[in-house]
C-alpha cells in the first residue's frame, strides 16, 4: 500500500487529473441506490495523497503555487457529481424537442460547477497542510465548510453530501439527531481519510485512535437508540393512505390525459382496505397530482367530497394561482392543499424553495430573450412563498409540507418543524425515471426524519412512497415503478435529545474546534522550529 500511496503522490498531469475523476466516481458507490459506504476507505485516501503530491512552483504567485490543490479536488468532485448525478438529464428528455440541447449542461455542467465546492476545499486544506496528522483535520474542516456552503450558494444543492455516505442504513443514522447533517460531513471525512495516514507513517496513531473512536460512537449511539426509542406520546393515532398512481411524465403535460389522471387518483384513494385494516383520517396525493387549477374546477372538489368519508381528510398537490386583480399576470405556486369531506380546501401551503431553471429561471428576461424557459413552470415561472406554512387538521394534528427537494434541505422550514407532527414530502421522481436519482431522494428524506425526529409521510407519484419513523425507519412502503396504495399508521415523534433551532450550530462548533486545533498545532511547529 505505501507503494500505491507513492505513485499516487508522486502522478503528474493528465495521469494526476484521471485518478482524482476516477476516484470521486468510485466514491458514488457509497450513495443509493448502493449504499456501500466502504468504498470511501479508498476514494478519500486517494484525496488525500494527490493533495500530498499536490506542491505547485515555488517560484510563482500565491494563487498559481495552490492551484495543483485546487485542480486536484475539482477533478475529485466532477468525477463524483458526473458519476452521481447523471441522471438529472432524464429530466430533460420529457420534453427533449424544446430541452434535449441542454443535456450537455445537466450531465456535464451541473457537475462541473458542483465541483468547484471540491475544488474549494482542497485549495483551503493546502493552505494549512502538514506532514502529519493535522492534514486530517484541516481536510475534514475544509470539506466541511465547503458541503455547508453549497448548501446556500445560488440557493443551494446539497445533493449526495459526502456525509450521506456515513448513514446507509438507521444503524449508522442516529448520530445524526445529535451531530446535523454539516457536522456529518466533517466526521465522515476525518473517519474516512484516516487510513491514508495509517499508510503513509506520520500521524498513524492519532488518526487509528479518532478514526475508531467515531466509528465505535457512531454504531454505538445508533444500536443505542434504536433499542432504547423514546417518542412523544399521542391520545390516538392516526391512519394513513399513500396513493402512488405511477403517471407517466409525458401523460402529465398531456392536456388530453387530465380527467384519466384526476379519476386515477380518485380510484386508488378509494381501493379495498385489506381485512382489518382501519379506515384511514388523511390520504395523501404526490406532487402536483390534480392536473388543473383546482380552485377553477368546483366539480373536482365536489367529486372528492363525493368519495372522503365523513371526517376524512385530503392532502393533495396542486398548481395555485393567485392575482391581485390589477391586471398584472397571475402568480402560480406549488401547492399543498388540505381538503376535508365536505370538498373545503381548508389550509394551504406553497413551495418555498424553488428549483433554479426547473421551476423558475433565474435573469428570466435574459433566458427568455434567447428562448429559454424553465422546465416544469408556467409562463413567468413558479413563484415562491415567503415561509413555511403548517396544514393544521380539524383534529389539531400539524403537518409540515415539504415539496420535492425542499426535503434535502437541513434546515429547511427547520423553525416551523419545532411545533409539527410530521412531515408531509410531496414529490414526483417521475421525471428521472428509473435511475439512482428517486433512491437518492428518499435516502435524504430519511436522514431529514431522524435530524428533525419528525416522521415523514412521503409520497412520490412514480416511488419511493413511504411512511418513515423518526429513526430513519420505514414502516410501510412502494418501490419505484409500482401502482398502488401504502396504508399505515402515522408514528410518534422521537423525543428530542436537545432543542436546536439550526442544524448550523453544531457545524460551527465542530468547524471552530478543528480550526483552533489546527492553529494551535501549526503555532506549536512554528515554536519548536524556533
Amino acid at each position: 500500500m505505501q507503494r500505491f500511496a507513492a505513485y499516487v503522490m508522486l502522478s503528474s498531469g493528465f495521469k494526476r487529473f484521471l485518478i482524482a475523476i476516477l476516484a470521486g466516481a468510485f466514491s458514488t458507490l457509497a450513495q443509493p441506490p448502493f449504499g456501500i459506504f466502504a468504498v470511501n476507505f479508498i476514494s478519500f485516501p486517494i484525496l488525500l495523497w494527490l493533495i500530498d503530491g499536490a506542491a505547485g512552483d515555488p517560484d510563482r504567485g500565491f494563487i498559481a503555487r495552490r492551484l495543483p490543490s485546487f485542480t486536484v479536488g475539482w477533478a475529485f468532485g466532477f468525477g463524483y457529481f458526473v458519476a452521481g448525478l447523471w441522471w438529472t438529464g432524464n429530466a430533460l428528455l420529457v420534453e427533449a424537442d424544446e430541452f434535449a440541447w441542454a443535456l450537455p449542461l445537466a450531465i456535464l455542467g451541473l457537475p462541473a460547477y458542483l465541483a468547484l465546492f471540491y475544488g474549494l476545499a482542497t485549495f483551503i486544506a493546502r493552505l494549512a497542510w502538514t506532514d502529519g496528522f493535522t492534514r486530517l483535520l484541516v481536510l475534514g474542516a475544509a470539506f466541511g465548510f465547503a458541503e455547508w456552503l453549497r448548501a446556500f450558494v445560488l440557493t443551494g444543492f446539497p445533493w449526495n453530501a459526502v456525509g450521506y455516505s456515513m448513514m446507509p442504513f438507521p444503524l449508522m443514522m442516529q448520530s445524526v439527531a445529535v451531530t446535523g447533517t454539516y457536522a456529518m460531513n466533517i466526521l465522515a471525512v476525518l473517519v474516512f481519510a484516516a487510513p491514508a495516514l495509517v499508510v503513509t507513517g506520520p500521524g498513524r496513531w492519532p488518526a487509528t485512535v479518532l478514526a475508531l473512536t467515531l466509528l465505535a460512537l457512531h454504531f454505538g449511539f445508533g444500536a443505542y437508540r434504536l433499542n432504547t426509542s423514546d417518542v412523544v406520546k399521542v391520545n390516538e393515532p392516526r391512519t394513513i393512505r399513500i396513493v402512488q398512481p405511477m403517471i407517466d411524465q409525458a401523460a402529465k403535460i398531456d392536456d388530453n390525459e387530465r380527467g384519466r389522471i384526476f379519476e386515477e387518483h380518485i380510484r386508488l384513494t378509494t381501493a379495498p382496505l385489506k381485512e382489518g385494516a382501519k379506515r384511514p383520517d388523511y390520504v395523501i396525493w404526490p406532487e402536483t397530482s390534480v392536473p388543473f387549477i383546482l380552485t377553477q374546477n368546483p366539480d373536482a372538489l365536489v367529486r372528492i367530497a363525493d368519495v372522503l368519508e365523513d371526517g376524512q381528510i385530503l392532502i393533495a398537490g396542486a398548481v395555485r394561482t393567485e392575482s391581485d386583480g390589477s391586471g398584472s399576470p397571475a402568480r402560480y405556486y406549488n401547492s399543498a392543499y388540505m381538503i376535508d369531506s365536505q370538498g373545503q380546501i381548508i389550509a394551504a401551503a406553497d413551495k418555498v424553495h424553488l428549483v433554479p431553471f426547473g421551476e423558475y429561471l433565474p435573469f428570466e428576461s435574459f433566458w427568455n430573450s434567447i428562448g429559454l424557459n424553465a422546465i416544469a413552470a408556467f409562463p413567468g415561472g413558479y413563484s415562491a412563498a415567503p415561509r413555511h406554512q403548517l396544514l393544521t387538521a380539524p383534529d389539531g394534528n400539524r403537518l409540515l409540507p415539504l415539496i420535492c427537494y425542499e426535503v434535502i434541505f437541513p434546515e429547511e422550514g427547520v423553525a416551523e418543524g419545532q411545533e409539527a407532527d410530521a412531515i408531509v414530502n410531496l414529490t414526483n421522481d417521475g421525471w428521472f425515471g428509473h435511475t439512482p436519482g428517486p433512491w437518492q431522494h428518499f435516502h435524504q428524506a430519511r436522514i431529514r426524519a431522524v435530524e428533525s425526529g419528525l416522521p415523514v409521510i412521503r409520497n412520490s407519484n412514480s416511488g419511493i412512497s413511504a411512511i418513515i419513523d423518526g429513526y430513519g425507519r420505514i414502516q410501510a412502503g412502494l418501490d419505484f415503478g409500482a401502482v398502488g396504495v401504502v396504508d399505515g399508521i402515522l408514528p410518534p415523534r422521537t423525543a428530542p435529545i436537545w432543542h436546536i433551532l439550526l442544524p448550523s450550530l453544531n457545524f460551527g462548533l465542530l468547524e471552530s474546534l478543528l480550526i483552533l486545533l489546527v492553529f494551535f498545532s501549526r503555532m506549536s511547529f512554528i515554536f519548536s522550529r524556533n
